[in-house]
């Protein structure tokens, strides 16, 4: 009898934490656990038979992360196809072993390795042959279904779906959940479930996620909406550590009432994942023994939620005189320590002077400065002026994020510049480390969602942050059309205006125009004045995302001192005199944090004199 068909009459006991149980057997979190299919095949082997003594009925192979993306990572890209087989190879020997009943392989597959900042994102057909490879791969070691779980995006989980149905067998979608039911790309159960059964899925579940509790809600949530058989693998509560080691709260006996409960809410496959162990998975299987798969009204139609509301509109703020009036922002550093004197002081001259904005970074270049988000609360209660915070996905992680955005509107903070952030490796402190939870199109949706009302997990937060969403662009750059759809696509998440790198060629700022101009929103260009030939080549030579043109090094070639700040003044003032008729503003970047020759620039910009 097939996997299918057994199904239908019956509730299957899968098996529990194969991770877990590696590390509980002393397998370091560092190791690579898939690799063990090839270095270490008796210890899998043994696992596999413990969860076969306890009573699974359906065993996973040890093939989660053996996908390019993940194996690459620790230089084993080549041998993606003998892993996975190998993995199918050692469940099917053990499954044999079984006397006098049927137990089927599953063949696991898991999300790909997520991009860390600034890294390319794989294309939609580059994901499905990474999942193509995989899965054939564990068809030719003999599994009799797919197991594709964790999943936390569903256009990922439904390219892996499309790889496993291209082999023929039967394949189980998975995701794992956060608190509420929201993935963490931000669909909802219901709108999940709607389309995986789309999608062609022979059954669909919930794994991982906040424990055997929310599975159950969202078990009963899908079933409600789909008719196809549901599957449920839950962690055993959250980790506690301790000890120097990852302890799980929730006992056996506990796990195995809620899974009683998974199968009453229609689950036809009851298994584990982080912190089961074969005692969870045997406590399991004899609370089911008996068990008949529970009746389900299947639903007439599948409807789905609304899944994000419109980004609610933003009064006032400084963009309100673009098409008006020029424009001009300022970007000034925040201190080293803590004396505030010159950066307030600064930011009093810009303002009168005529600036429309202070931009603020974060931390630039990796290296530490005052908190920006406090050091903007100052600028805008003692000098009055709008500022902008440059907010990075490099040093907190989604949950920080989340509270700091939030903090920062409860502060008046309106303006913000969403940007991935310069790896901290390039900065001072060798021991600090890049998060990357987010990168610049993840944090413009997620501040879109604070902008609807809700969090990274669809829950209200009780209002909107009301921010004005800004994003970089770079124009300096041979294929400017790839630029501009990595804009496109910002906006679509949620950007409302645009900063470029600093720009010193006016016909490639007109071609950024053309390109831009359709999208509908501000583009703020760029400008960094020089102040040397040394300053000049290091910008050209060693700053990624800067060009300056041939015929501008050479007028600085041999300047220094007030020389060099002369010439450099002067070449700013032509390039904007020569597009200033074109563009409705200017995101000023003063060299050194001299806010003296900014203040000359928007007296030029403005119309109000300035040296000549």
């Amino acid at each position: 009898m097939t996997f299918l068909e057994r199904i239908q009459h019956e509730i299957l006991t899968g098996d529990g934490a194969i991770g877990t149980m590696l590390y509980n057997k002393g397998v370091s979190l560092e190791a690579n656990f898939e690799h063990l299919n090839l270095i270490r095949p008796e210890m899998v082997r043994d696992l596999h038979r413990e969860y076969l003594d306890a009573g699974a009925q359906v065993i996973e192979t040890n093939t989660f992360g053996a996908n390019y993306t993940k194996l690459a990572a620790i230089g084993l890209d080549r041998r993606v196809r003998e892993i996975n087989q190998r993995g199918a190879e050692l469940a099917r020997q053990v499954a044999g072993e079984s006397s006098g009943r049927e137990v089927f392989v599953a063949g696991s597959v898991g999300p790909l390795a997520r991009p860390k900042g600034e890294e390319r994102e794989l294309s939609a057909a580059e994901t499905l042959d990474i999942f193509r490879q995989q899965c054939s791969a564990l068809a030719e070691g003999k599994v009799d279904l797919f197991i594709l779980e964790t999943f936390s995006d569903l256009k990922q989980l439904q390219a892996a779906l499309q790889a496993a149905k291209e082999t023929g067998l039967p394949a189980l979608a998975s995701m794992a959940y956060l608190e509420g039911g929201r993935t963490g790309g931000g669909d909802e159960v219901e709108g999940v479930a709607a389309a995986l059964t789309g999608a062609g899925a022979d059954l669909i579940g919930a794994n991982c996620g906040a424990g055997p509790l929310e599975v159950l809600r969202n078990l009963e949530r899908m079933a409600a909406v789909t008719p196809l058989p549901l599957a449920a693998f839950a962690n055993s509560g959250f980790p506690e550590f301790r000890d120097g080691r990852y302890i799980y709260r929730a006992t056996p006996e506990y796990f195995a009432e809620r899974a009683v409960e998974m199968a009453q809410a229609g689950a036809r496959l009851i298994g584990g994942c982080c912190g089961t162990t074969p005692e969870h998975i045997r406590q399991v299987a004899e609370r089911l023994k008996g068990l008949h798969p529970a009746k389900r009204t299947v639903p007439v139609h599948v409807p789905v939620r609304e899944q994000r509301q419109e980004q609610l509109p933003v009064q006032g703020g400084f963009l309100d005189k673009w098409g008006k009036e020029p424009v001009v922002t300022v970007e000034l550093d925040p201190p080293r320590g803590l004396d505030c004197s010159k950066v307030l002081a600064g930011s009093l001259a810009l303002k009168e002077a005529g600036a429309d904005a202070i931009n603020l970074a974060e931390n630039p270049l990796a290296r530490v400065r005052m908190g920006n988000i406090a050091l903007a609360n100052l600028i805008q209660r003692e000098v009055g002026i709008e500022v902008i915070v440059h907010i990075t996905c490099r040093d907190r992680n989604l949950l920080g994020l989340q509270s700091d955005l939030m903090g920062a509107s409860l502060l008046g903070i309106r303006n913000v510049l969403a940007v991935t952030g310069d790896p901290a490796r390039l900065g001072e402190h060798a021991g600090a480390t890049s998060v990357y939870d987010l990168n610049s199109f993840t944090l413009i949706k997620l501040l879109a969602d604070l902008n609807t009302g809700i969090n990274g997990l669809g829950s209200p937060i009780g209002g909107s942050t009301g921010f004005v969403i800004g994003a970089a662009f770079n124009p300096n750059t041979p294929k400017m059309e790839v630029q501009t759809a990595r804009l496109a696509k910002k906006i679509a998440n949620g950007a409302m205006f645009a900063q470029t790198q600093p720009i010193y060629d006016p016909a490639r700022l007109r071609e950024m125009l053309e390109h831009t101009g359709p999208l509908g929103i501000p583009v703020l260009p760029g400008i960094l004045p020089l102040v040397s030939e040394r300053n000049c080549e290091y910008l050209h030579n060693e700053v990624p995302g800067i060009v300056i043109p041939d015929a501008i090094r050479r007028r600085m070639r041999g300047k220094e001192k007030e020389a060099g700040v002369t010439e450099g003044l002067a070449i700013a003032k032509e390039f904007i005199a020569e597009v200033k008729g074109v563009v409705g503003g200017f995101y000023l970047i003063p060299p050194f944090g001299n806010w003296n020759i900014a203040v000359d620039l928007i007296r030029y910009i403005k119309g109000a004199g300035g040296t000549e």
